[in-house]
């Protein structure tokens, strides 16, 4: 948590951690490192998903006159990729559908990454103050320590209210889960 002083060095830096955890998968052979490591992955990737849904995207909306389609587009490849950590869990590290399951993932969020940091990023560099991009940051950061660790697809933005917990205690519930299991450590 507070890599960079705002939002956008923030989120680069999310991505190059998650570049580097499946880089980490790819090189190791024990299945249960393997697990452990693809545990750690979806932790991040969720946490990161959630604080850009939460603060990320409402400024997109904000600041740019197609902010609507901008951001639309982003939740559907979140949606995606939570589809895909969802499916991802319980398979076996050892089994060539882990290796399947994890290439389609990595091809998933490396174009989303590619897509963020070559076109939106520079656009809200340009579009938004040194202090709106330090307050986004902060804002961010606090968001990431409350999300929630595991895939919820059935609870994406896009639902009705109704039908999710707010992140703050969806994010509750998983840290409980994950103390009791261990997952995560």
């Amino acid at each position: 948590m507070g890599h960079g002083a705002d939002v956008i060095e923030e989120l680069m830096c999310d991505h190059r951690e998650v570049d580097d955890l499946f880089s980490a998968i790819e090189r190791t052979a024990p299945a249960l490192d393997r697990q452990t490591l693809a545990e750690q992955l979806t932790i991040e990737l969720v946490r990161h998903a959630v604080a850009e849904e939460e603060h990320l995207y409402p400024a997109i909306r904000e600041h740019f006159p197609d902010g609507e389609l901008i951001a639309d587009k982003e939740l559907a490849d979140h949606a995606r990729v939570e589809r895909m950590l969802k499916d991802l869990e319980g398979v076996d590290g050892a089994g060539l559908e882990f290796d399947r399951r994890i290439a389609e993932l990595r091809a998933e969020v490396t174009a989303h990454v590619w897509d963020e940091e070559q076109n939106l990023f520079p656009r809200l560099r340009q579009g938004c103050s040194p202090e709106d991009l330090h307050r986004l940051g902060d804002k961010v950061r606090r968001a990431k320590k409350f999300a929630p660790t595991r895939p919820h697809p059935g609870a994406a933005p896009g639902t009705p209210p109704a039908g999710r917990l707010p992140a703050p205690v969806t994010g509750l519930v998983d840290r409980a889960r994950d103390f009791v299991s261990g997952r995560g450590r």
